[in-house]
């Protein structure tokens, strides 16, 4: 990767919008972190966004969908700009993040039919007209010009609210809320003067500006987050055009933050919204640079920008005035301060796992990310560096391990027993649309490069090679294997391993068997369906997937469902017997017990792992600890208990039982960052 270290580079050249002046081009915009106290961005809500400032960008967006008024109540945690009770927590969050010369800006809606009329004040949803909204499944009652006047004025009051809590500016967020669902022919049937032509359509969102602007002054930055194009049957990028250009044309915004797509099923949210893995790097630079060269107002995007040579390149011609880097900024709150050292090789990758928007608000591979108050951010140097650190196993639990105590000032060595590093990430990311995965161990690599760890690798370590280092503290992390079924025909199975390793050929006609809900099963169900093979997944629960999160769920569900796969659901394997030269598979059903018969040519299995540790066991007794790893100190977030003789001795990852890949780093860091 080529190191900027110009002041040249478009990515630190600043913007000035109104009265405020942003030092370089880079952003985080708004989302619903989960991290709110009481609907509140007290302490925890604002050192998540402090470390971005630290990091360097330019502006940080926070309150995805923080609501105005009673009956737009919290549906995923958002904060309540309702109320001024809200007013000191933006002050103390002002201060926190000026004193980095970062600048803070609010999100502020109104959900309309988005929100639950079963949550809250449990009061019934708003829209422009009576049309349901799939994802939320709430049934609007249509607006009066009682409810007109009565949002238009609370959207004043929360705006009031942000600048006298010291922010320097906010966004609406027109896109699938309330100010978008006038502008939606899909939302908006009306007949009146709201609804009808473009105009119609936009009136309501200038009162909205309107009242804002009479609120908050002409200092104040004023914004909309817009989507550009709703696709077949919803709002056209021409109507689009002309919406913006009578917000413009009449002083309602000074910037729009584009987005493209819908939100209102959980396809389109993931797929278009919010796109992820499954989708390429950027997707929308060139529909955005479009109504940024018809629109002459400055403009914002966020959507899978999640590389510097994208961002620089969106600056550089013009596509964008800031580029808003937000789950990027998860995965590493250092990428602008990384830009202006010439480090950007050492940029923790962003890989759109979209393990952020399902385990709000932690990255996949970044286990400080949503912790801030319990975790450093950057590991610091040990107050007594030099130890000897051994770590045995080079999965992303041993690689992680590795890694911090390298950080630490330790001398690490690792031995992993085969011919490279990574464990299962090497496996999962050779289905389909996972290969991104590769990049947790890629980026670790180099780090070991610049760590001089010392990596030994086609290294089968036993106890005697270990204590043969002299260690002060080992690390055992080998994994586990593929778990063995105790029924009657074990012996007939192959696991996804077996197949993604090349171990074992598929076959024609293939039985995949989930029992665990993770990625696992469907992955393999997918990468066969996808290479010409017919399958049928078997899950033991109510749908494939249980256990993942939503934005990957329904890429799954998706894909499996274009290539012709066949889900049974509530069925668990319970026996395997040959049939002539083929695999007869017995399936009970979970909730009635009654058994099936299928036929097929081979039988995936998917249960989890078993630890596989012996080399732990057999270090047990020469250690300091006895291979205890102290639960209160760990729920705590605090050292383990100091031992000053011999070695301190932990498991980690699957080692200690099967669990995914978060779990595994986010063990290896808190003990780690100690030493």
């Amino acid at each position: 990767m080529t190191n900027f270290k110009s002041p040249k580079d478009p990515l630190l050249q600043p913007l000035s919008i109104r009265r405020l002046t942003l030092k370089n081009r880079v952003m985080s915009t708004a989302h619903a972190s989960g991290m709110d106290d009481g609907n509140m961005p007290a302490l925890r809500y604002q050192r998540y966004h402090e470390e971005k400032a630290k990091g360097g960008l330019a502006l940080t967006m926070f309150g995805g969908s923080s609501n105005i008024a009673p009956d737009s109540p919290s549906v995923f945690r958002q904060l309540n700009a309702g109320t001024d009770a809200i007013i000191p927590h933006f002050q103390r969050f002002s201060e926190r993040i000026h004193q980095h010369g970062a600048a803070l800006m609010c999100q502020i809606t109104h959900m309309g039919r988005r929100g639950d009329a079963q949550d809250g004040e449990w009061l019934p949803t708003i829209a422009p007209s009576a049309v349901r909204e799939g994802l939320h499944r709430n049934f609007p009652r249509e607006m009066d010009q009682y409810d007109i006047d009565r949002v238009v004025k609370a959207f004043g009051q929360a705006a009031r609210r942000c600048k006298d809590g010291g922010l320097d500016g906010l966004e609406t967020l027109a896109g699938g809320h309330l100010i978008g669902q006038f502008f939606s022919p899909m939302t908006n049937l009306r007949s009146d003067g709201y609804g009808g032509s473009v105009e119609n359509r936009t009136r309501f969102a200038l009162m909205v500006h309107e009242e804002i602007r009479r609120q908050v002054g002409d200092d104040f930055v004023v914004g909309m987050r817009l989507t550009l194009d709703e696709g077949v049957g919803g709002l056209r990028f021409d109507e689009v055009m002309q919406i913006a250009e009578i917000l413009k044309r009449e002083g309602a915004v000074d910037f729009f933050n584009c987005m493209v797509g819908r939100m209102d099923t959980e396809i389109t949210l993931v797929e278009e919204n919010m796109p992820g893995m499954s989708r390429p790097l950027a997707p929308y630079l060139d529909k955005v640079g479009k109504f940024r060269r018809e629109i002459g107002v400055p403009v914002f995007h966020a959507a899978r920008v999640t590389d510097v040579a994208n961002a620089r390149h969106a600056i550089r011609e013009g596509v964008l005035d800031m580029v808003a880097m937000t789950r990027a900024h998860i995965a590493d709150p250092q990428i602008v301060n990384k830009i202006m050292r010439g480090e950007e090789d050492r940029i923790r990758p962003c890989i759109g796992a979209s393990h952020c928007i399902y385990k709000k608000i932690h990255c996949i591979h970044n286990p400080a990310s949503g912790r801030e108050t319990l975790l450093p951010m950057e590991v610091p140097a040990s107050a007594t560096p030099g130890k000897k650190v051994v770590v045995v196993g080079g999965g992303p639990a041993g690689m992680e391990a590795a890694r911090v105590a390298a950080e630490r000032g330790h001398k690490v060595v690792l031995f992993e027993a085969a011919p490279k590093l990574g464990g299962q990430i090497r496996l999962a990311a050779k289905t389909t649309w996972r290969k991104d995965l590769m990049q947790i161990v890629d980026w670790r690599e180099g780090e070991f490069d610049k760590l001089a760890v010392d990596v030994r690798c086609n290294v089968y370590a036993e106890a005697a090679d270990v204590l043969a280092e002299n260690p002060d503290h080992v690390f055992v992390a080998t994994g586990g294997m593929p778990a063995d079924p105790a029924m009657p025909g074990a012996e007939l199975v192959v696991s996804s391993w077996d197949l993604l390793s090349g171990d074992v050929r598929a076959e024609q006609e293939v039985l995949v068997c989930d029992h665990t809900g993770r990625y696992e099963a469907v992955a393999t169900a997918d990468m066969l369906s996808d290479n010409g093979h017919k399958v049928t997944l078997a899950t033991m629960d109510a749908h494939s997937a249980t256990e993942m999160g939503y934005p990957d769920r329904i890429i799954f569900h998706k894909r499996l469902a274009a290539q012709g796969v066949t889900t049974l659901a509530y069925l668990k394997l319970s026996a395997l017997r040959r049939d002539g030269n083929r695999l007869l598979a017995t399936l009970t059903h979970e909730l009635t017990g009654q058994t099936q018969d299928i036929l097929t040519d081979q039988v995936v299995l998917e249960a989890g792992t078993d630890p596989l540790a012996d080399v732990f066991f057999d270090l047990i007794g020469a250690a300091a600890n006895k291979g205890i790893t102290d639960v209160d100190a760990m729920a705590n977030w605090s050292p383990q208990p100091d031992k000053h003789q011999g070695y301190t001795l932990h498991r980690l990852g699957d080692a200690v039982t099967s669990r995914s890949i978060h779990a595994a780093l986010l063990e290896a860091y808190r003990l780690a960052v100690h030493l």
